[in-house]
This record gives structure tokens, sequence and C-alpha cells, in this order.
């Protein structure tokens, strides 16, 4: 006679059970909320920014200088706990990047020319535009290199905001901004290789491409173990350093190298699984059978499980809460706290600095991206999705003025002067807020609760959502 399973495990006592799922029950329905990686951002952000301007102050600018090193008899390297946070750990925050443009380019947004022209068209505009503004504040040498910074939009706390707006946002306009955010970060990467990395050095890039060919290598392999490709993508990572690159450039190279089709697939995963069960079946009849004869066809159910996902899909799925609740959080918390005293805003350039990545971003982006977009459907390269208007248009453009990690990133990278680095980080934190509350005005005064007539009503629909 069948036995179902127990709803507990083994050893398990009851009433510790029911205390656990009261406790992280919670939490658990909180990390499934569409903004919650961006509420938690916001408070990693504010305990820096309290930590920064405390008495104790000097103790959180120490943390980050605290010397961390990794390494193998006579072969170490050491840097700081902060280096290995922005150098480090958020190489696997690009490595994410790198997959959804992967993905994207495969089955989404930007695997149709049609499709993609909009969103390309608005985070082209949405870079130029707020580049421009600071550009014109900021002519001198000592402040104009900060350029990049308003031009960069950050994901998790637009996609938040919109969330915040509930029925008002339609699934097409979503899309959008989660397309025009990806090409976004498109672009910002290729600013970062281009325009903030050292001089080149040939010997590193020799490095980076034979990590890059050892991956390739052992995916003509037929190697699928994540873990198999650890040790070629940090030779990557270490060729780009090497080579004056920016080494989080590693991340993203090695996330449009992974592979984007399944080995078994979903029809493959029940073939195998029905096979695998049956096996399982005819072993538990027998009488003499032993509890280690099931582990070969137990094995073949994991694999067809593994396999049932395309790599990319797989690895962007585990990767994901990890990144948006300890990475993006991490990188807040070390970069975030800027201290506000006056000394932050001695520099004779450090006020044209915040106020040209304050206005290119507040104002910069939705003007870039409405202007944009407006061109290009005007021209008939392109049409607004189903259901989407210009009001839409004009809330994307708000809310993708929310720069933080990525423009903080990106102010790292572009000033070495304390001061400067301070005003520029102060520009983005004040035009993320700034931002995140003229999308929220302006999407409840612009965007109808009920769906307009011929909108997409899915994220499926949506995708496939061209034209009015």
């Amino acid at each position: 006679m069948s036995r179902s399973p127990s709803q507990l495990a083994p050893g398990t006592w009851a009433p510790a059970r029911r205390i656990a799922e009261r406790v992280l029950g919670p939490i658990d329905r909180f990390l499934h909320v569409e903004a919650a990686s961006g509420i938690v951002l916001l408070i990693a952000s504010v305990v820096a920014l309290a930590w920064a301007n405390s008495p104790w102050g000097d103790a959180y600018e120490h943390l980050w200088h605290i010397p961390i090193t990794i390494g193998v008899g006579s072969l170490v390297f050491t840097q700081s706990l902060h280096f290995w946070i922005n150098e480090g750990l958020m190489t696997i925050f690009f490595f994410v990047v790198g997959l959804e443009i992967r993905r994207e380019i495969h089955e989404g947004e930007l695997s149709d020319l049609k499709r993609a022209a909009l969103p390309v068209a608005a985070a082209v505009g949405g870079m130029l535009a707020p580049a421009l503004v600071y550009l014109s504040l900021n002519s001198s040498p000592v402040s104009r290199h900060g350029w990049g910074v308003p031009t960069a939009t950050d994901i998790a706390f637009a996609v938040g905001v919109l969330a915040l707006l509930g029925k008002r946002v339609p699934p097409a306009l979503r899309v959008l901004l989660l397309a025009l955010a990806i090409i976004d970060d498109i672009g910002a990467i290729i600013v970062i290789a281009l325009f903030y990395s050292s001089g080149v050095a040939w010997s590193g890039l020799l490095i980076a491409g034979g990590g890059a060919l050892a991956v390739l290598l052992l995916q003509r392999f037929g190697v699928r173990s994540p873990l198999a490709y650890v040790a070629p993508g940090a030779v990557v990572w270490w060729g780009m350093l090497r080579a004056g690159v920016h080494p989080t450039i590693a991340g993203v190279a090695i996330g449009l190298l992974t592979p984007v089709r399944s080995w078994f697939g979903s029809h493959g995963f029940l073939a195998a699984a029905r096979d695998a069960v049956d096996r399982v079946a005819a072993l538990i009849e027998r009488d003499d059978h032993r509890t280690d004869d099931l582990l070969k066809p137990l094995g073949r159910i994991r694999l067809a499980q593994r396999e049932a996902l395309a790599p990319v899909v797989r690895l962007q799925a585990a990767l994901h809460p990890w990144v948006a609740y300890g990475i993006m959080p991490l990188f807040a918390f070390a970069n975030a706290g800027v201290r506000v005293d006056g000394s932050s805003l001695d520099h004779a350039a450090s006020g044209t600095i915040l106020l040209g990545v304050m206005l290119g971003l507040v104002v910069g982006k939705p003007i870039g991206i409405f202007l944009a977009s407006f061109a290009m459907v005007r021209l008939g390269v392109c049409a607004l999705p189903r259901g989407v208007g210009w009001r839409g248009i004009a809330v994307v453009g708000c809310v993708a003025g929310i720069g933080f990690t990525m423009a903080i990133f990106i102010a790292g990278l572009a000033f070495d002067d304390a001061a400067k680095l301070a005003a520029a980080k102060l520009g983005v934190l004040l035009a993320s807020a700034v931002a995140a509350v003229v999308g929220l005005v302006v999407g409840r005064l612009a965007l109808s609760v009920a769906p307009a007539p011929g909108a997409a009503l899915t994220p499926s629909e949506a995708e496939a959502s061209t034209e009015q």
C-alpha cells in the first residue's frame, strides 16, 4: 500500500515549525512583492546615510578600508572590503544583467527589430539628454568627466515605483520600461568599458580572452554544471582587471556567453520524469530492492529537472534573489554613506556636479525619452504598444530618472576626488528620490485605472504588442 509523505520532515517538532512559519511567512510574502527589492535598497541607503552623518561616521569610513586577502600559498591578492564589494560582488550583479540581455536578445523585446525599435530609441534619448544637461553645467575639465553618471537607470527602483501605481500601469508599459532599462544597462556597460577604464593592457585582454575561450570549450564538451565555469570566469575577471578594463565587465561577458537553449525542455522533462518514475515503481515492487537502487532513477529526475530550463533562465532565477536582496543592498550600504555637512560640497566644482547630476536625471531623462520616442513614432520607425499613450511614455520617462545603483557605480569610476565623488553621489540620491515622487504623482494623475481599449492584459500579450 502506498503511503503519502507526512507534512513535516522526520525529526521536526510541530510547535517549532508553526512558530517558524508565523515568523517567516510575512517575510516570504514581502520578498515576493515586486517593489520589495527597491524597499530593501532604500533601507540600506538610509542606514548608510544616517551612519555616515552620525558621531560614528569615521567608523563607517574605516569599515570599507579593511583589507581582505584571497589566495593560495604565495599567490595572494589583497584589497579593501570596498574593492571586493564594488569590483567583486558587483561582477555577479553584472553577470545577471548579462543573462537578462542574452535572454531578451533570444526571446524577449530585443529579439524583434520592430519591437526593439521603441525602447532602443527611448533608451538612447534617455542617455544623450542627461549627458548634455550635465555637460552644459560642467564644461570644466575637473567636472565634465562625470557626464556618464546621470545616464543610468536603476531597474529595481523604477519597476518598484511602477508597481506602487498598481492597475494604473498596463503590462505593455511595464514591459517597455523593462526593455528600456535593459538597453540602458547595455549603454552603461559600453560607457564604462570605453570611457571609464584606464589605458588598455593587451596582455590582460589576452588573459581574459583565454578565459572566454575556456568557457566556449567547456560548452563544446557538453559541460552543464555552473560550478565548472567559475574558474574560467575568474580568469576573465582577472584579465579584465589586468587590462585596465573595469573587471565587472567580465560578468556581462560571461552572461552573454551563457546558453539560451534547454537540453531536455518541457517535453523532454516529462518523458524523462515519467520513465524514471516507472523505474522507481518497478524497483519498489521488488521485495529485494535496496534504497540505494533508487539513486540512478532519482538522479535522472534531477538532471531532467535541471535541464528543463535553459541555463540562462535557470541561473537568472537562482541568482536574482541574492543580487536583489544581498549584493545590491550591500553595494548601496557601502556607497550611499555621504556626509552632508558642507565639507562634501566645499570644492569649487561640487555644486555644479550635484546640480548637473540632479537635473540630468530628473529633467534630462524624461525629456530625452519622450522626445526620442515621439520622433521615432512620427517618423514611422516604430509604434507605441497597443493601449499605451503618450501619458504612459511620460510616466516611464519620469521613473527612469531613478539612477541609484548604476549611477552611483559610475560616479565611483568618474571621480577620484572625495569631494566631487560625494557631490555626485548626493546628486544621485536626491535625484532618485525626486524622480520617484514625481513618477508616482504623474502616474496617478496621468494614468487611468481602467485599461485602454485594445490594451494587452498580460505580459505575454504585451511582449507581442507593437502597434496601436
